[in-house]
């Protein structure tokens, strides 16, 4: 293990008693030193062995955080798809409810009108969600957001436009969700859980997009028929609301259910300053770094990907495959079970690799997107020749197209962390807002393509594009991507203090050993 400081010549920690030498020394905040041969600002690192074992284990407030966030996640994914499901039933008889004879065009539209209010709200709910704190931006959004869902089925009475104009709402106050959830998990996740509890959290998306599609089908053809849904989803955001409101906090620092000793092992391990509500954004250095452009290409590539197939794979299903209502809900949503799944059993693995060593941290996110991206598009290739006739063989290659998607949850999804803890919001704002310009081309292009949605071979340019906006955006993620914390992530000339205490080679037990190979990234 090497530390450096960025004026001081290079010192070789590898005794304890060095460890106890620098109990005795002030560090600066712009020291670091290399895991993995990767730069690791030193006070990321320094945890007390007897500290890091006694908060490491066991439930603790860092994660019943994370089973907020995950629900919070699945409720918020109501809002967002809740329209993707009931939108072939609004538009067919079905169990008695009001439908309407809106064509493709109509349709498409009002699919991709979420997106116009989810970017223009992005790079605002970053800073706000940095100046005000997350807590308060993410429940009243999520409260609101709530609220409109009610209006929804009196919206669709008023004609395809009142719908519009309901989903650019939605999507402006849904626009808070990751960059709060971004800054929420830079202050609450150690850096040695961060593939885990952050996947999990964001494994979420996953299954409320699976609960709501798998549910719609019963919904639709009960005495409440499509508006159940949109009243369904209206209230249990309401209900999460609240009780976000009063068990959430913004950091461990301000928790009521905290141990002391948790909280000095999260803050030692997260790279997240308290002092960042105050700190400017460093917009300059972030827009000149090559490691943001290779994270915002795969961001934009894996949204294409995954919001095409979202809002269009009930369509194919019932246009191509030919399948009822009641099965094609089901169907849709088998594809983001497999996903949560498989979120759940990379992100461990990923863990693992890095914290033994296997890999470095900029590896493991590079070969886990690369799995998550490449993967898909090659089902969505085999995808683009299936016919009415070759249903199993269609819902096997949809189901692996999304699962596999899980592999970017280790990848471009937790990169805004790894370059800048302090900023990783304001960061998530922007790839987030300029990859949510890709949601509204997305079903435009689809809408433009679709003239018979009937015709296999359409589809089979919809697939074809997909595949390729994967294969270029994760190419430019493998040239330009990194996983190390950026020298902008601290403002220069910004110091603090910290006492190294019990034997600083304690901490090895938590650091992986440098190797050669790991240097080559």
């Amino acid at each position: 293990m090497q530390m450096t400081n960025q004026t001081n010549p290079t010192v070789n920690l590898y005794n304890g008693a060095i460890g106890r030498l620098l109990c005795q020394t002030t560090i600066r905040s712009d020291m670091v030193y290399f895991v993995n041969g990767e730069r690791t600002p030193l006070l990321l690192r320094v945890v007390p062995n007897h500290l890091h074992t006694l908060a490491s284990s066991g439930f603790g407030a860092r994660h019943w955080q994370a089973i907020l966030l995950f629900v919070g996640m699945m409720i918020n994914y109501f809002q967002r798809v809740d329209i993707s499901a009931a939108i072939v039933p609004m538009t067919q008889s079905t169990a008695g409810a009001p439908y309407y004879s809106w064509d493709l065009s109509d349709k498409s539209l009002i699919l991709s009108s979420f997106f116009w209010g989810y970017v223009v709200s992005q790079v605002p709910s970053g800073l706000l969600a940095k100046r005000f704190g997350a807590k308060i931006v993410l429940g009243s959004a999520t409260a609101i957001g709530g609220v409109l869902s009610f209006f929804h089925p009196m919206a669709a009475a008023n004609g395809w436009e009142s719908v519009c104009v309901l989903r650019v709402l939605t999507g402006l106050v849904q626009g808070t969700v990751y960059p709060c959830v971004h800054t929420l998990l830079a202050k609450w996740v150690p850096r040695t859980e961060r593939g885990f509890l952050t996947t999990g959290i964001y494994s979420g998306a996953q299954f409320g997009t699976a609960v709501i599609l798998v549910t719609s089908g019963f919904i639709f053809e009960s005495s409440m028929g499509w508006p159940g849904l949109f009243y369904l989803s209206g209230g249990l955001s309401l209900g999460w609301a609240l009780l976000f409101f009063w068990q959430a906090a913004d950091e461990p620092a301000t928790s009521r259910n905290i141990t002391k000793a948790e909280r000095e092992y999260i803050e030692s391990l997260t790279g997240s300053n308290s002092s960042s509500q105050s700190m400017p954004v460093p917009w300059i250095s972030i827009f000149k770094s090559p490691a943001f452009y290779g994270l915002l290409a795969a961001h934009c590539g894996f949204t294409w990907g995954f919001y095409t197939l979202l809002t269009e794979m009930p369509s194919y299903m019932s246009k191509v495959l030919q399948l009822d209502v009641k099965s094609n809900a089901f169907l849709s949503s088998l594809p983001y079970f497999a996903m949560g799944v498989l979120c759940l059993v990379v992100s461990p693995i990923s863990d693992l690799l890095i914290n033994r060593g296997v890999i470095s941290t900029t590896t493991a996110r590079k070969l886990f997107n690369s799995i998550g991206q490449w993967g898909p598009m090659a089902c969505l290739i085999g995808l683009g020749y299936m016919t009415a006739d070759e249903k199993t063989w269609a819902i096997l290659l949809l189901t692996l197209a999304v699962g596999i998607n899980a592999g970017c949850s280790c990848g471009y999804l937790i990169n805004h962390i790894d370059l800048s803890p302090n900023f990783a919001g304001p960061m998530m704002g922007v790839t987030n807002g300029i990859a949510g310009v890709t949601s509204i081309v997305a079903p435009l292009v689809v809408g433009a393509i679709l003239t018979e949605e009937e015709d296999p071979s359409q589809w089979r340019t919809v697939f074809f594009i997909t595949g390729a906006v994967y294969l270029v955006c994760n190419t430019l993620f493998v040239i330009f991507g990194k996983a190390t914390v950026q020298s902008w992530n601290e403002p220069k000339n910004l110091s603090s203090t910290i006492a190294l205490r019990n034997n600083f080679e304690n901490d090895s037990k938590t650091i992986a050993p440098t190797t050669d190979k790991d240097n080559r990234f």
